[in-house]
């Protein structure tokens, strides 16, 4: 017993850092990914501070809808630049190795910025639910204070609970093996690791999970409950193709997004694998972050209006 405490001591003081194997079994294939990724995270940047910039740009833009946006575009840049800059780096060299305290600043961000962006699409759903459902008291209910209040809420919200699960995480001990099978910090891949009975932490990942993603997104379907229903009830099919083209960005957005978010977290345990982990984990930090801003721009006719006339604007000498 007293010999069991003493190698566990050692191992805790032995590891300094994790390895993270991440896309390790590619070998020669890893350049190519990396490429590939430089390419969508460049895409992400540009296109996230296109949209951030024209709407503080536009006059007409400034509504609470292309607020929560701003937001929105910040958020995904915060997300994908937490994880996917330190793959690219791993995807060129060796020694794949991350500190204790890099892993413990990546999971800070990635986990804070996840449950914000969550809050925040539930906030951008209201908003359309105000719009749609009770559009002469709108200007009122979503008044700029109201705006930022929401905003700050899922900020505030978010960092109160994932410090108290971040921190619980790495109070444990880590001993043995110090490889991450992933190609960032996330919490089950460094649960494996720990030492001591990790039970307490698996059901406190269960219950952020349910309450802090699963319930915005059930916020989110009510209010499109309620839009739906409101739209059907339009006159005109002019009216409801009208209304609906208002949310349909949003709704995109809310798809992609938690569609391989629930499918991460919310899977059984025995349908998961390492590498179908990492697939899905891809997709919702580096090529859904990416995406967004095309679906804002292609699909809302206000921002490409907005962006014609900057660019008008920039082409007059």
């Amino acid at each position: 017993m007293a010999s069991s405490e003493r190698d566990t001591r050692v191992n805790r003081t032995v590891i300094q850092e994790f390895i993270l194997v991440g896309f390790s079994y590619l070998a020669e294939m890893q350049s190519l990914v990396f490429l590939l990724f430089l390419v969508t995270y460049i895409v992400t940047l540009l296109g996230n501070f296109l949209i951030i910039l024209l709407i503080k740009l536009s006059p007409s833009l400034h509504t609470p809808m292309y607020f929560f946006l701003v937001n929105l575009s910040f958020l995904d840049i915060c997300f994908t630049t937490s994880v996917v800059p330190q793959m690219l780096v791993h995807l060129l060299v060796k020694h794949k190795s991350i500190s204790i305290a890099g892993c413990i600043s990546q999971l800070c961000a990635y986990a804070i910025v996840g449950v914000t962006e969550c809050c925040l699409l539930a906030s951008m759903a209201y908003d359309r639910y105000v719009a749609i459902c009770h559009p002469l008291h709108y200007t009122t209910i979503m008044s700029g204070r109201k705006c930022v209040s929401l905003a700050a809420a899922s900020w505030i919200t978010s960092i109160s609970v994932q410090l108290i699960q971040i921190t619980w995480i790495f109070t444990m001990p880590f001993c043995g093996s110090n490889l991450i099978d992933h190609f960032f910090c996330d919490f089950a891949p460094l649960a494996k690791l720990a030492c001591a009975d990790t039970s307490k932490n698996e059901i406190l990942i269960m219950v952020v999970t349910v309450l802090f993603i699963m319930g915005p997104f059930l916020l989110i379907i009510l209010s499109y409950i309620h839009i739906m229903s409101t739209i059907f009830k339009l006159p005109s099919a002019e009216g409801r193709r009208k209304a609906f083209s208002t949310c349909s960005s949003h709704l995109m957005v809310v798809m992609l997004f938690y569609g391989t978010i629930l499918l991460t977290y919310l899977r059984p345990k025995s349908r998961h694998t390492p590498e179908g982990d990492k697939v899905l984990s891809l997709i919702y930090t580096a090529i859904t972050p990416a995406l967004n801003p095309l679906i804002y721009t292609l699909r809302n006719k206000e921002v490409k209006g907005a962006f014609r006339k900057a660019v008008k604007g920039i082409s007059i000498p």
